[in-house]
């Protein structure tokens, strides 16, 4: 595999509001080896103009912190207490009956999105979004979004090689590290994909959120894979989530993580950036025999903090709501071939010499 452009999960540079689907796609991917792009790349949380880009560079399509796992313990095989509540998990969700039989997955729904100024400041809410996505999923890893949001549209999808998105703004880059599934997808869309990622984390204990009893699970990016993510410039520090499963019913309900990244450019001051994301999941409802989530929101806080930024810590809020409007199950005429990466990136896959990324496994 050639070296890919990075996908950033970070907001945007407003100086690449002029790139459009038609730009170079060499021109915009080549900025990224820029660092004055990078430390505008970062301002612009504090850019009330940007609010749209941030809202879909943040909020749009992250990815989850660590891959799937393909194996599942059979039930008498049960060895620890996560285990344990993934079987309780899978049994509430009735996701068995889907193992083997279905192939495919297609969802579209709406979302509401907003950014909310510097905490502590007097500015409050501004510019509510509306928007909707469709997203299609084939077993185990390949995937594909379209959201759009205030008239913009990003699109993000992965052929289980290579995740990858396209931004108005950008174009089309490729994502560091391996290939991991989709956030939202975990957010009670996928019951297969949430026990397959959890069946291997740390139980952490119990926990009361939103008035219900939970379990406790928590996991956390590989070392190997943070490097994979990281460069010169922005090193990736740590990147975990944790899920709560609630006691009474089994299901997954609440999902909390957070990345910490290191940007510095030569011969100045470190300055950290901590992105932290809380998710409320409900409105569980049967589909083909098995419970999927219809609604759920986010609340995501991104701080600023360092010895080179005189006021302090900088603290900035955007919310999301969402519904789900459409589950379907086994969609004829989904193949392979509608997971294919954009053309735009397999051209810059071979000139990987001239732009000098990262290259990926």
């Amino acid at each position: 595999m050639g070296r890919l452009a990075p996908l950033s999960e970070e907001p945007i540079n407003e100086e690449n509001e002029g790139y459009n689907n038609n730009s170079n796609p060499k021109k915009c991917l080549q900025s990224w080896r820029n660092w004055n792009w990078i430390k505008t790349h970062f301002s612009l949380v504090l850019n009330k103009k940007s609010n749209l880009k941030i809202l879909l560079s943040v909020l749009g399509c992250p990815l989850f912190p660590v891959p799937v796992h393909p194996n599942i313990l059979p039930l008498n095989e049960v060895s620890s207490s996560a285990q344990y509540i993934i079987q309780h998990f899978r049994a509430a969700t009735g996701c068995r009956k889907l193992e083997g039989t279905v192939k495919n997955v297609f969802t579209t729904g709406k979302v509401t999105m907003d950014v909310v100024d510097e905490l502590g400041s007097a500015g409050g809410s501004v510019n509510l979004e509306k928007g909707c996505f469709v997203m299609w999923q084939m077993v185990p890893d390949k995937w594909q979004i379209e959201l759009v949001l205030g008239g913009q549209k990003v699109v993000a999808g992965s052929n289980g090689a290579i995740a990858w998105r396209h931004t108005p703004w950008l174009g089309v880059h490729a994502a560091k590290g391996g290939v991991r599934p989709l956030r939202r997808a975990l957010q009670g869309l996928d019951p297969l994909a949430v026990s397959s990622v959890f069946c291997a984390a740390q139980y952490m204990g119990e926990k009361e959120i939103s008035g219900m009893d939970c379990f406790v699970l928590k996991l956390s990016a590989e070392q190997k894979d943070l490097v994979e993510r990281s460069d010169s410039k922005a090193e990736m520090i740590k990147h975990a989530i944790f899920g709560y499963f609630s006691q009474r019913s089994g299901l997954l309900v609440y999902l909390g993580d957070s990345y910490l990244t290191r940007i510095q450019a030569p011969g100045s001051h470190p300055t950290y950036w901590e992105t932290t994301m809380s998710t409320k999941i409900e409105d569980y409802r049967i589909v083909d025999g098995v419970m999927i989530a219809h609604a759920g929101s986010s609340t995501t806080l991104i701080t600023r903090f360092g010895d080179n930024l005189k006021a302090g810590p900088s603290i900035t809020r955007l919310e999301e709501s969402w519904t789900i409007d459409d589950v379907a199950f086994y969609v004829k005429g989904l193949s392979l071939d509608c997971f294919i990466p954009p053309q735009e990136l397999q051209r810059d896959c071979s000139s990987d010499d001239e732009l000098g990324w990262r290259s990926h496994a």
